[in-house]
């Protein structure tokens, strides 16, 4: 049996700061969908695509949040009855990996797809797509083996899912997204690629740091001082959110043009 969602709200606590971002996150993220929806229509045809786009990662991030959220609180209530509670028998990890992983694999390369509808205008090829795409499930799977099918080889795993991670990070920076930016000559579009380069190379590092705090893992001493989900809760919102807010004033200033 799965309590009904006035249980799940009363379960709620005051102090449950974790708790209170996946509920932020789910209401951020659904806003967010609303708002890049809705300003297509003041943008040039050639970027519409573009925010639709950026419409769809958060419009899908906002759907697994309310799963997540929901997952969440029945684990707390379930471990708070001591294990025992909706016919199961033991304690729940309240973490939703599996949720998370299965959001990732949509959003991230759609993140990634980003880069290469900025550049279509300016010439960029189909290569370029499925060579970011190919990165970045190249560091999803990698990262979800090592998470949750062999947990023992997690270092082997992160090592693998960081070069996927890396390979995106090179794009941007000195490799052909870069360079397709830069002979581009649009000041626009070379600060937008910067700025979603930013946000691969520092934002994202919050995933890598809390792949770390599993346990055999690198930082895996640390787990008891950082709470994994409330930080991947918020890198969710600021990555997921912010990377729109670049396109989106990257097309509204070329349309102005």
């Amino acid at each position: 049996m799965v309590p009904n969602n006035t249980f799940l709200m009363a379960s709620l606590q005051p102090g449950d700061v974790t708790g209170f971002t996946f509920f932020v996150g789910l209401m951020a993220m659904f806003a967010a969908s609303v708002f890049f929806f809705f300003e297509r229509s003041q943008v040039d045809g050639k970027w519409k695509t573009s925010l639709l786009v950026s419409g769809l990662i958060t419009m899908i991030a906002a759907a697994h949040y309310y799963y997540m959220r929901d997952y969440y609180l029945n684990a707390l209530a379930h471990n708070a009855a001591g294990g025992l509670s909706f016919g199961m028998d033991g304690f729940v990890n309240p973490s939703p990996t599996q949720f998370r992983y299965i959001d990732w694999t949509l959003t991230v390369p759609l993140m990634c797809v980003e880069f290469y509808l900025l550049l279509k205008p300016y010439g960029a090829k189909q290569g370029l797509l499925w060579k970011m795409i190919g990165y970045s499930v190249l560091m999803l799977v990698a990262g979800y083996i090592g998470e949750a099918v062999q947990p023992e080889s997690t270092i082997l795993w992160g090592v693998i899912s960081t070069l996927g991670w890396a390979g995106i990070v090179y794009e941007a920076t000195a490799g052909s997204v870069a360079g397709m930016a830069r002979e581009s000559g649009d000041a626009n579009l070379q600060n937008a690629i910067r700025l979603l380069r930013n946000f691969v190379l520092v934002g994202w590092a919050i995933y890598p740091i809390g792949y770390m705090l599993m346990p055999g893992n690198l930082l895996a001493s640390y787990s008891g001082t950082f709470n994994i989900d409330l930080l991947y809760n918020i890198g969710d919102a600021v990555n997921k959110i912010g990377f729109g807010l670049v396109v989106y004033q990257m097309a509204i200033s070329a349309s102005k043009k």
